[in-house]
């Protein structure tokens, strides 16, 4: 079964076409990055806009690099939240659309669900063991799932404040480092020394897997503020104290995601543990997740490809299929799906 999956919920407008869930036949994305490095981060009127622009390009360009026509596809999968509205909007109706003029099921997913599935991605071999645990960990959001099975999820936890992801983003433009602020920061760090100031992690009681990222975000401004004052330039910042505060951040934020990582592993027993989302792309988080967590010898797995750990189409379509097979009844009919920014599944 070939699914075309959409997916508009912030700034890369994507379309893929998957099948049968794990074998990716093509995945076209429209990033909109350098637009957004002009204001540090992402407007949402601006990223509609270019998403109104890309969306019918970028499927027929998905479409030619499967070598598929309409004729070939079996369902539509759309994220349809959470996520920007007005972003969402363009994919949701342009799915709804397609749904209607070339008579397929139409499948709506969630995008954090959706996440999930960049793991099944470019897999077609791989025996997966539930349940699985999952951190799901990106702009918007960090997640703790039980995956009990497809369609069977738990949230254990979730981000009281601020995501990891938009910590990262917030934290690399006081340093004055470039926009998305994740893979500037893991630069940066390289040549910093990740001792170099002991910043807070949110502590909970052991019973809650939830996260929290503000009082960090908030000790390192004040950190900077402490050194260069309160009206600093950033682009004034000593290179080698950036470098420092770098590390010193990233080790602190992937230590807090693993650790309530670990705490979960040792009280549900999964069969494996999945780290899913943009964060799970930071090669230090994955060395500290195979570090930490080998003791518990079960497979340990992130998204074969770094495409697949952002925001993508082949994990929406990957996701869409698993739950069309179901529910094959519940997506027969054409449905105008509605886009929510709820992240509640």
């Amino acid at each position: 079964m070939r699914i075309l999956g959409i997916e508009t919920s912030c700034d890369e407008t994507a379309v893929a076409v998957v099948e049968n869930g794990t074998k990716v036949l093509s995945n076209v994305i429209a990033s909109q990055i350098d637009l957004h490095k002009i204001t540090g981060g992402v407007v949402p009127e601006v990223a509609a806009r270019e998403h109104i622009l890309k969306i019918i390009p970028v499927i027929k360009e998905a479409l030619l690099a499967a070598g598929l026509s309409w004729d070939e596809i079996d369902g539509i999968a759309a994220a349809c939240g959470p996520g920007l509205i007005s972003a969402l909007l363009t994919g949701t109706l342009t799915a709804s659309t397609l749904a209607l003029v070339k008579e397929k099921p139409l499948i709506p997913v969630h995008h954090i669900l959706g996440h999930i599935y960049g793991n099944w991605c470019d897999r077609p071999d791989a025996n997966f063991n539930f349940p699985i645990l999952i951190l799901t960990v990106s702009g918007g959001h960090n997640d703790l799932i039980l995956m009990k099975g497809h369609g069977e999820f738990e949230m254990l936890g979730t981000t009281r404040d601020d995501a990891a992801g938009e910590a990262f983003d917030k934290v690399a433009k006081l340093l004055g480092l470039s926009y998305p602020g994740g893979p500037a920061i893991q630069i940066s760090a390289k040549d910093g020394d990740i001792n170099a100031f002991d910043f807070p992690k949110a502590k909970f009681d052991e019973e809650t897997f939830d996260y929290s990222f503000s009082g960090l975000k908030t000790a390192v401004l004040y950190t900077v503020q402490e050194k260069f004052g309160k009206n600093y330039l950033p682009e004034n910042l000593d290179p080698k104290f950036v470098c420092n505060v770098a590390a010193s951040f990233q080790k602190t934020v992937t230590e807090t995601l693993i650790d309530q990582l670990e705490n979960a592993a040792d009280k549900f027993n999964p069969r494996e543990i999945h780290i899913a989302g943009g964060v799970s792309a930071n090669l230090a988080l994955r060395e500290k997740a195979e570090k930490r967590l080998s003791k518990f010898n079960i497979p340990i797995r992130h998204p074969v490809n770094i495409s697949y750990c952002t925001d993508n189409a082949a994990m929406i379509a990957s996701c869409g299929y698993f739950m069309f097979q179901k529910n094959p009844s519940k997506f027969k009919q054409w449905q105008n799906i509605q886009p929510s920014a709820d992240f509640t599944f």
